[in-house]
């Protein structure tokens, strides 16, 4: 499952774990200082949760800094989910450990290690749930799509044999619209890749009114009139993206719009070395 639906909102899967589990962690922080007397963990977790967002975000730029060059604006853009997860969680433990190695705060060790401990330990348990509750496609699903000319096909015949990205948008969604040029350059540098555009839910008019004026050659544009993509993948929030490898097999998700870097970070899961 990639999304949860929360009222009109889909938001990606990890962010309302991440909350969620802050929420705990917080609890438990408050719940200490107020029940067992214990210093307040809250301003530390704080600070961890501050370092390693910092330090996640910014050893992903230096990783894809030539695509950052490229537009420095972008940089501040974390919408495109550009994040090291192992970086930001070694800063937040140093900054834990830094703040913590001093005699006079001993005291707050223990509130801290429980509170962070609590935090992560209802990450895995959702994660597990969901993962339980909810079967994760890792296959083609083997969904009827029709080309733009009216000719019937699926993901497969697409493929090719090759590693795929697929791309789930809208014309009226604007995250996708601001992140189709990306993707039309990323298909016209990796011929190796098979790129498909999966419109969700619209017609061949509308998405020839959004293509014809944007100027945007794209190969590969089908229409899933069911958003039946969608539901195999378990994401009601557009634009979805997923990296299947010339297996078939399903390697990685993207919730949201896709800069250079994101994309070129997920490129590189799928490419064929060969190729």
């Amino acid at each position: 499952m990639l999304s949860l639906q929360i009222g009109p909102l889909a938001l990606p899967t990890g962010l309302v774990l991440l909350i969620v589990s802050l929420c705990v962690a917080y609890g438990v922080a408050h719940w200490l200082q107020r029940r067992r007397q214990m210093p307040d963990a809250g301003p530390l977790v704080s600070d961890m949760l501050i370092a390693g967002l910092l330090a996640a975000r910014l050893a992903f730029v230096l990783r894809w800094h030539e695509q950052y060059l490229a537009a420095p604006w972008s940089i501040i853009n974390i919408r495109d989910g550009g994040f090291l997860a192992p970086a930001g969680i070694a800063c937040a433990l140093l900054v834990a450990a830094w703040r913590c190695r001093r005699p006079a705060m001993a005291a707050a060790r223990r509130p801290l290690a429980l509170s962070v401990a609590s935090g992560a330990l209802a990450w895995g348990v959702l994660s597990a749930g969901l993962g339980l509750a909810y079967d994760k496609p890792t296959a083609l699903p083997a969904v009827a799509l029709q080309t733009v000319d009216g000719a019937p096909t699926t993901l497969a015949a697409l493929a090719g044999g090759k590693p795929m990205v697929v791309n789930l948008w809208a014309s009226w969604c604007p995250p996708c619209r601001r992140e189709m040029p990306v993707l039309a350059a990323a298909q016209k540098a990796h011929a190796g890749i098979a790129f498909v555009y999966a419109n969700q839910r619209e017609d061949a008019v509308a998405i020839h009114a959004f293509l014809a004026p944007a100027g945007l050659a794209l190969r590969n544009v089908v229409l899933d009139s069911e958003a039946a993509l969608g539901k195999a993948a378990g994401s009601s929030a557009l634009p979805t993206t997923l990296f299947y490898d010339a297996q078939g097999r399903l390697v990685d998700t993207h919730l949201g719009e896709l800069s250079d870097a994101s994309l070129a970070s997920k490129l590189q899961k799928i490419a064929d070395p060969a190729s």
